[in-house]
C-alpha cells in the first residue's frame, strides 16, 4: 500500500453554493405572470407616480424605504457631527464638519487614522450608518453608527477589536456597500463589478427604495393610465399590483427581506423567486434548530415557515406596504383576524394589558442585531418549552421568566393547555437536525409531507445530504419531482454527497427545469463527472444549464466566498491556473478564509508548484494553529516532496489535536509502516478504528496488516466490514479473495 495522493485533493465547498447558502417543467406553477408586451418597459421614477397616487406617496415619504439611502446633507444626516468622539473597542473616532461637509476621523485599512468625508447616509432608524468612498468605486459602511433611538454614537461590534485587513473591519469586504448592502437600498441598482480590474461602476435609477423597486418599471403603466379610456390590462401594466396573490406578494418582498444568494444581475425577470435568488433554508447554521431566528433573517425565512403564510396571510394584512407601519397597534392588529377569545386571560393566562398578555410577547420573540436593531420572529410559532427541555432551543416563556427553568415552563403549559402539543414540523426537524442514528426517518417524513412549509421540507433535504444512505437517497430522488422549486433545488444540492448512479436518471430532466436556480444546481451536480455522464438526450440542456451556472459563479466574484465557489468549479475542470487566480482573489477579500488556503495549496500542488503549496499551508497555520486538516495536508505535501520525517511530524500533530479524519490515521500508519515502525502503525490504525469502526480505509489497513502477520481471524474481522460495505470495489478484491470472501 502507498500513501493516498488523492487525499490531498481540494475540499469541495458544497455548503457555499447556497450561501451568499434542485421534474417535469411547465406544469408546476400557479403563480401569476407579468403582463407581456413586445414594447420594452423602462423606469420612469417615483416622481411620476405622485400626481395620481397622492396618499401612497405621502405614506412612502414617511417610510424607511424612502430614507434607505441619501446624499449626506444637513437634512438627511441624523448623527452628531459637532466634534464629538466615540472610544470603543480600541478605536477613538471623531465626528465633525468642515466646509459644510461631514467627516469621520477614524482608523483606516492601513491601521492609521484619516479624515474620511461622508458621501451618503445609509438607513434611518433605529440606526443610521455612513458611506465612505474608496478607490475602485467602492463605498464602505462605517461600523461607528448613530443610534437614533438613544441619540448617541455606538460601535456595532461592542467588545470586539477588529484589526485592519480583517473581513469584518469597516474597510473590508464584509462592510462593502456595493456587494453587501446596495441592492436593497436603491432602485434598479447594478453593481457592475469588473473582475479584471477589481473595480465597481455601480449605478441606480433612484438612490432610495422607490415605487418601481416593488412594482417594476412603470412606463407601460403610465402609458396605459394616460389613455382617455384605458382598457383593463393585467396589474394595470405593472409587474406587481393589487391583483397579486400572497405568494407573489411575498416573492416581491423577498429579494430584500430574505437571507439569500443572488443569481441574477437583473431582478424581477419572472414571478418565480428562484429565478433570481436562492433563499437560505432554516438550518442550524443560521437559525435555531427548530427554525426560530438566530442569525440575521430579514423576515422571509421565518414568515415562509409560518401557518400565517400557509393560510394565505400576506405582508400587507399587517403592514401598510407604502409606509411600512403596522395597520394597528398591540393586540388590536391580531384581533382583526383572530377570535376575541385569544385576547382573554383564559387563553394567555396573564393579566390583561400587561406585556405578558401581548400576542407578540409569546408568538414573536425579539432578537437584537447590529447593536440596537430589535427584530421580531415572523414564524408566529407557539412556545414549545418541551422541545427546549429535550433539545435546548429557546422559548418565549423562559425568555421572559429568566429565573425559571425550561421544565417549569413545559409543566406550566401542560397544566394550562393539556399534556399534548399539536404537531409542528419542528417535531421532525429538531431530531432530524441532530444528524445521528435517529435523524433520518424524521427527515424523510418531513421531506415527503407536502402539507408542511416548503422551506422546512427543503431544510430536511439539506440535512439528508449529510446522511448518505440508500433510503436517504431514495427520498431525495423522489423530491426532485416536487412542485416547489426550493425543495427541488435543495434535494439536488444534497445529492452531491451521493454517487451518480443514484441520481443520474432522475436529475437529468432538471437540467431543463423551468426555474433557473434548479437548472444551475442540476448542472453543478453533473459537472464534476463531465458531460459524458449526462444522458445523451439531456446533453444540450446540460450545456445551457452549465453556462448559466458559470454565469452565476462569475456574478459572485466580488464576494470572497464567490471566488472560492468559482475556483472549486475550475478545479473540477482541472483548470488549476484559473482556480489559483480565484482562490488568491478570495483570500485578498478575506484573509482569514482558511478553507480557501487549503484548496489553494491543493491547486498549487496539482499544478506542480509544491513550494507555493507549502507556503500557503504555512500561512494557514499562522491563522489557525489548531486546525487538524492543515497538519494533515502538510503531512501529505511533505511526503510528496520527499520529506517523510516532516510528514510524520505533521500527521502526529493532527492526531494530537484529536482529528476524526480517518485519512490521517490511515496515511500516518502507512508512513510508520514504511519507516519500519510496525507496532506504532498498528496502534495508529487502532486509534482510527476506535473513532470510526466502519471506516473502510482503516479496516483495509488492519486487515492487510493482519494477513501479512498471519493473524487470519483478526484479518477476516476487518475484511468482513469491507465486504459488507463495498464488495464490488476491485481495489479490495485481492484481499477479500485471499481471505475466502470470493472464490478464485
Amino acid at each position: 500500500m502507498t500513501i493516498h495522493r488523492n487525499s490531498i485533493s481540494y475540499l469541495v465547498s458544497v455548503g457555499l453554493r447556497g450561501c451568499l447558502l434542485l421534474a417535469l417543467s411547465g406544469c408546476q406553477s400557479t403563480t401569476e405572470k407579468p403582463n407581456n408586451s413586445s414594447k420594452p418597459v423602462s423606469y420612469v421614477g417615483s416622481a411620476r407616480c405622485q400626481s395620481c397616487h397622492t396618499q401612497q406617496t405621502k405614506d412612502w415619504q414617511l417610510s424607511d424605504h424612502y430614507r434607505a439611502m441619501a446624499h449626506a446633507t444637513d437634512s438627511t444626516v441624523l448623527g452628531d457631527f459637532s466634534g464629538v468622539t466615540l472610544s470603543a473597542d480600541g478605536i477613538t473616532s471623531r465626528f465633525f464638519k468642515r466646509d459644510g461637509k461631514f467627516f469621520i476621523h477614524t482608523q483606516g485599512d492601513d491601521g492609521k487614522y484619516h479624515d474620511y468625508p461622508v458621501l451618503y447616509t445609509f438607513g434611518v432608524f433605529p440606526l443610521q450608518q455612513y458611506l465612505i468612498e474608496f478607490p475602485g468605486g467602492r463605498l464602505q459602511a462605517t461600523r461607528q453608527s448613530w443610534d437614533e433611538r438613544e441619540k448617541k454614537w455606538f460601535h456595532q461590534y461592542a467588545g470586539q477589536v477588529i484589526p485592519p485587513h480583517d473581513w469584518l473591519h469597516w474597510t473590508g469586504n464584509g462592510q462593502n456597500w456595493n456587494t453587501m448592502c446596495a441592492s436593497c437600498h436603491s432602485t434598479e441598482l447594478r453593481k457592475n463589478y469588473d473582475f479584471a480590474s477589481d473595480r465597481y461602476a455601480t449605478n441606480w435609477k433612484e438612490i432610495n427604495v422607490g415605487c418601481e423597486t416593488c412594482h417594476g418599471p412603470g412606463s407601460r403603466h403610465v402609458e396605459w393610465a394616460n389613455q382617455k379610456n384605458p382598457a383593463p390590462i393585467h396589474n394595470a401594466g405593472l409587474f406587481y399590483g393589487q391583483e397579486a396573490n400572497p405568494e407573489l406578494q411575498l416573492n416581491t418582498c423577498a429579494p430584500c427581506h430574505a437571507r439569500k444568494a443572488d443569481i441574477s444581475a437583473i431582478p424581477m425577470q419572472t414571478a418565480e423567486l428562484l429565478d433570481d435568488l436562492i433563499p437560505q433554508v432554516i438550518s442550524h447554521e443560521f437559525y435555531f434548530a427548530d427554525g426560530q431566528i438566530d442569525d440575521e433573517d430579514y423576515e422571509y425565512g421565518s414568515f415562509a415557515q409560518s401557518k400565517m403564510f400557509h393560510r394565505e396571510v400576506r405582508c400587507s394584512n399587517c403592514h401598510n406596504p407604502h409606509s411600512g407601519n403596522l395597520l394597528a397597534t398591540g393586540n388590536t392588529l391580531c384581533m382583526s383576524c383572530h377570535e376575541p377569545r385569544y385576547n382573554s386571560r383564559e387563553h394567555h393566562f396573564h393579566a390583561v394589558n400587561t406585556e405578558g398578555a401581548q400576542c407578540i410577547s409569546c408568538h414573536m420573540p425579539v432578537k437584537t442585531y447590529m447593536g440596537n436593531d430589535h427584530r421580531r420572529d415572523h414564524s408566529f410559532r407557539i412556545a414549545r418549552p418541551d422541545q427546549s427541555v429535550k433539545f435546548g432551543t429557546p422559548n418565549t416563556c423562559t425568555g421572559c421568566h429568566t429565573k425559571k427553568s425550561n421544565q417549569w415552563a413545559a409543566t406550566t403549559l401542560a397544566q394550562w393547555y393539556g399534556p399534548s402539543r399539536a404537531y409542528h414540523f419542528s417535531d421532525d426537524l429538531l431530531p432530524g437536525s441532530q444528524l445521528n442514528e435517529n435523524s433520518e426517518p424524521h427527515l424523510r417524513k418531513l421531506l415527503a409531507d407536502t402539507t408542511q412549509p416548503a422551506i422546512a421540507r427543503a431544510t430536511a433535504a439539506h440535512y439528508l445530504g449529510s446522511l448518505p444512505t440508500a433510503t436517504s437517497a431514495a427520498g431525495l430522488v423522489r423530491a426532485l419531482a416536487d412542485a416547489k422549486a426550493i425543495v427541488r433545488y435543495n434535494a439536488l444540492r444534497a445529492l452531491e454527497n451521493f454517487p451518480p448512479d443514484v441520481w443520474q436518471s432522475a436529475a437529468a430532466p432538471l437540467l431543463a427545469d423551468r426555474v433557473r436556480a434548479v437548472r444551475i444546481a442540476a448542472a453543478d451536480l453533473f459537472h464534476p463527472y463531465g458531460i459524458a455522464r449526462v444522458p445523451a438526450s439531456h446533453q444540450a440542456s446540460y450545456r445551457q444549464a452549465d453556462a448559466e451556472n458559470r454565469q452565476y459563479l462569475n456574478y459572485q466574484t466580488d464576494f470572497a466566498v464567490g471566488n472560492v465557489m468559482l475556483a472549486d468549479y475550475e478545479m473540477q475542470d482541472n483548470d488549476h491556473l484559473n482556480a489559483i487566480i480565484h482562490y488568491v482573489r478570495g483570500l485578498k477579500k478575506d484573509s482569514l478564509m482558511n478553507y480557501a488556503r487549503l484548496n489553494l495549496s491543493a491547486a498549487y500542488s496539482q499544478a506542480g508548484k509544491n513550494d507555493e503549496a507549502l507556503r500557503v499551508l504555512t500561512d494557514a497555520l499562522a491563522v489557525d494553529a489548531k486546525n487538524d486538516r492543515i497538519y494533515y495536508n502538510l503531512g501529505l505535501l511533505h511526503y510528496e516532496m520527499g520529506n517523510p520525517d516532516r510528514a510524520a511530524e505533521s500527521f502526529a500533530a493532527a492526531v494530537k489535536l484529536g482529528t476524526r479524519n480517518t485519512g490521517v490515521y490511515y496515511n500516518y500508519g502507512l508512513l510508520l509502516q514504511q519507516m519500519n515502525q510496525v507496532v506504532q502503525a498498528e496502534a495508529t490504525w487502532r486509534k482510527g478504528y476506535a473513532l470510526q469502526p466502519d471506516a473502510i480505509n482503516i479496516n483495509y489497513a488492519l486487515a492487510t496488516l493482519y494477513l501479512q502477520q498471519n493473524r487470519i481471524d483478526q484479518a477476516r474481522l476487518h475484511a468482513h466490514i469491507i465486504f459488507e460495505q463495498d464488495p464490488g470495489n476491485p481495489q479490495y478484491t485481492p484481499l477479500l479473495t485471499r481471505l475466502g470472501f470470493f472464490r478464485n
